[in-house]
């Protein structure tokens, strides 16, 4: 339970500083509506917009943004997995439920699944929460690639300059 506030005002804010390590907080406005150039293209219709990428704690978190049906990729993770679906829908061919607008989605270690956007989705849009990696791999668990928070930042990278913003623009998102 929560404690209760004194009696003093309580919209007076605290007076000790934050801690010298602490690293600076992050607030992104408008993540839907930013400028098309920061979601860096997967491939064909598949986009990413990175929000959070955590170098010393493993993790990243990003909107995963996707404009065609069919299958986007396999994938196994070692460590949970969380999403938001802010647009559209999805599923994975391994399981009977559909992540629609609004669902939450835990997938926990050890997963393995094929993410699917089904026919007549014009655009989905999910924000996940990742921690470790995604390991790609063929339907029988063969390996073929992976993605963790360092090969996401090369990725930003190149596509930032690429797109004209500079190499250096990911720097706003990692901690």
């Amino acid at each position: 339970m929560l404690p209760k506030l004194p009696d003093r005002n309580p919209f007076e804010p605290a007076r000790i500083p934050l801690p010298r390590e602490a690293v600076k907080e992050m607030v992104i406005p408008n993540v839907l509506d930013d400028d098309e150039r920061i979601w860096v293209e997967h491939r064909d219709q598949v986009w990413t917009r990175p929000l959070c990428l955590n170098v010393s704690n493993g993790y990243w978190t990003e909107l995963l943004r996707v404009r065609k049906s069919g299958v986007l990729h396999r994938h196994r993770h070692p460590n949970p997995v969380h999403g938001l679906v802010l647009k559209g829908r999805w599923h994975y061919l391994e399981h009977d439920w559909v992540a629609e607008e609004g669902s939450y989605v835990f997938e926990p270690p050890g997963e393995t699944h094929t993410l699917t956007v089904p026919k007549g989705v014009d655009e989905m849009i999910t924000f996940f929460h990742v921690t470790g990696c995604l390991y790609y791999i063929d339907p029988d668990g063969n390996p073929l690639g992976y993605d963790d928070v360092f090969t996401l930042i090369e990725d930003c990278r190149a596509y930032y300059t690429k797109v004209g913003l500079g190499a250096d623009f990911v720097d706003q998102f990692i901690r």
